[in-house]
């Protein structure tokens, strides 16, 4: 029949399978990475990596391709991977945009008619950064700092923006994670100011707020950069 489709046809327009290892893989190495566990500079050498995840090198090996392309790892011809250094530039640029977004977020989230258990939500997660806080837990607090800037942008209402936040997400929480103890208490601060005037509607007050806060990140993730140099 004319509209027949062959065999081989039909082969061709299969849908390929995920590869859940080398995902999973991936995403252990990114979290190694954000949590410090690996360092900037530090060697990765994949028989060691294979045996601390459980899994065989070649996944590792993959994963280590796509973490070069997306500027996690540094591939260094004959002398293997390492994790990459961020630059100055490279942070301020990141953090610089990241700021934009959530300073309109915090304008949009002020001006949304939030109720009281949206509200409530927010100093949910307050409390709980400082609990993280006041034990001295940087994973527990670069988490809780993540999660209340994601429920600003939720509650902002705004897909596009939620979605351009996120693509920064892992990056920022890498670059958080060294300055989560030293602007702890100050942080923790601008987010209490931040809440309230998202909770009293006050879009221009909000975006001020957020715009300083995540300013003061930048400069203060710049210094920790150039003290390591």
């Amino acid at each position: 029949m004319a509209d027949s489709v062959s065999v081989n046809d039909a082969r061709s327009r299969r849908v390929a399978r995920p590869a859940p290892l080398r995902q999973a893989v991936y995403d252990a190495l990114v979290e190694l990475i954000i949590k410090g566990e690996l360092r900037p500079g530090a060697h990765l050498v994949e028989a060691e990596l294979a045996e601390q995840l459980g899994v065989s090198r070649q996944p590792v090996r993959e994963a280590l391709q796509r973490l070069q392309t997306d500027g996690w790892v540094d591939l260094r011809p004959a002398q293997g991977a390492f994790v990459h250094t961020p630059t100055a530039e490279e942070a301020e640029q990141l953090l610089s945009v990241r700021g934009m977004l959530e300073t309109h977020s915090a304008r949009l989230a002020a001006g949304a008619g939030l109720d009281e258990a949206a509200i409530a939500g927010l100093w949910e997660r307050q409390d709980e950064g400082l609990a993280a806080l006041a034990a001295g837990d940087v994973e527990r607090l670069v988490a809780a700092n993540s999660a209340l800037h994601a429920a600003i942008t939720e509650l902002a209402g705004n897909m596009v923006l939620s979605e351009l936040i996120a693509l920064v997400d892992r990056r920022v929480r890498w670059y958080y994670t060294p300055l989560a103890k030293p602007r702890g208490k100050d942080a923790w601060n601008e987010h209490a100011r931040l809440i309230r005037a998202i909770s009293k509607g006050e879009g221009d007050r909000a975006a001020d707020i957020m715009s300083r806060h995540t300013a003061r990140t930048t400069a203060a993730y710049t210094r920790h950069l150039r003290a390591g140099m």
